[in-house]
């Protein structure tokens, strides 16, 4: 919920919340957009803006706020200034717009308001997979009107040395469990601490379990979890898995048989080492084992770096995209286009390629 200053609900504002839960977004994103919301509310209420007729001035300098305003210290006053990056502040932007956009539909934003969030633009590049029509009908779409123009990074992930060094790193069976599911498998975080189970298809033949697929793999479902997990994908889905994951989940199911609290939960991944014990792990409990391990190893080291680090390796090692996509349980083909670009071994392989035809060393 967002609420004011004075503790009375932002009644807009908690029904775009409570849209979000009737279109089965996960907690994580309705937690998410509600700091947003309530960022721009506050904003609006400190500035004199109306947040309903913000006009596109108001909009911008919203935007130049979000990055010229310091963000507040986490630590001691002596603590490094921090200020939010442009990527973020688009985000936020983002997020009211949708926010905007949703009052609109009710009738509490004029619609004056709401076409102003966004402009006609020409594709006059299109992204890979993208249909532009048969007379390119498609090529003009709506695009949002105030945000900053950033560089578009690459998919952050780990090579293998960073791999092998995070799983060493981990001193419990259930720690390294699911680092090394997350690698293996590219399943989202959520989409792992949403497992249960009956999901875990660990045999070679799995057909008295009333399932026909060959081999041990791991079943991805959507559906609502009391740790809050959900899976972003609506459409199930299997992923084959490797023996030596077989083995590692059978270390963490001695571990934790050591835990009574857990002896009957359903969910895969349990809390074993604190209170309350036996309870499926959060996004949080996630977090801070990936912060203590990205602390220990000297880098940067988050859930969904694995996800990305489990695609690059597939499609590098040839692997059909249409295949990485249907494990990775992405719908359009544009989704995989992060993680077809060229290593730098390849580049340098072609660079050494052609000054050795310029030296006739090898035929072209």
């Amino acid at each position: 919920m967002v609420i004011s200053s004075e503790y009375e609900l932002h009644m807009e504002a908690c029904a775009f919340l409570a849209s979000l839960r009737m279109a089965d977004r996960s907690i994580n994103t309705e937690r998410l957009y509600a700091g947003r919301a309530a960022l721009y509310l506050s904003y609006c209420a400190e500035h004199g803006l109306d947040w309903k007729k913000p006009g596109l001035p108001g909009l911008a300098r919203f935007l130049h706020w979000l990055v010229d305003e310091p963000l507040p210290s986490r630590a001691l006053k002596t603590a490094k200034v921090r200020f939010r990056e442009k990527k973020t502040a688009n985000q936020i932007m983002t997020t009211v717009c949708q926010f905007l956009r949703f009052c609109g539909l009710q009738g509490w934003v004029d619609a004056q308001t709401v076409n102003q969030l966004s402009e006609q633009k020409y594709l006059a590049y299109l992204p890979e997979g993208f249909d532009p029509g048969e007379d390119g009908q498609f090529r003009t779409v709506r695009a949002k009107a105030i945000k900053f123009e950033v560089a578009v990074e690459g998919y952050e992930w780990l090579n293998p040395e960073q791999f092998e060094r995070i799983l060493g790193l981990t001193r419990r069976a259930r720690d390294r469990f699911l680092v090394a599911l997350l690698a293996a498998t590219g399943v989202r975080i959520g989409e792992a601490l949403g497992l249960r189970r009956e999901d875990m298809h660990l045999l070679s033949d799995s057909s008295a379990l009333g399932c026909q697929v060959a081999g041990p793999h791991v079943h991805v479902r959507r559906r609502q979890n009391s740790n809050g997990a959900l899976a972003k994908a609506r459409m199930p889905r299997s992923i084959p898995v490797t023996a030596e994951l077989v083995t590692l989940y059978a270390d963490y199911c001695f571990e934790r048989d050591q835990v009574d609290e857990a002896a009957d939960v359903d969910m895969v991944f349990v809390n074993l080492f604190r209170a309350p014990l036996g309870r499926g792990m959060t996004y949080h409990n996630a977090k801070d084992l990936f912060d203590r391990l990205a602390r220990q190893a000297g880098f940067e080291a988050r859930p969904h770096m694995l996800r990305h680090t489990a695609a690059t390796t597939w499609i590098r090692n040839k692997v059909p995209r249409d295949v990485v996509k249907d494990l990775m349980g992405h719908v359009a083909d544009a989704s995989m286009a992060p993680y077809v670009h060229a290593t730098d071994g390849d580049k340098r392989e072609a660079v050494e390629r052609v000054a050795a035809i310029r030296n006739g060393q090898v035929q072209g």
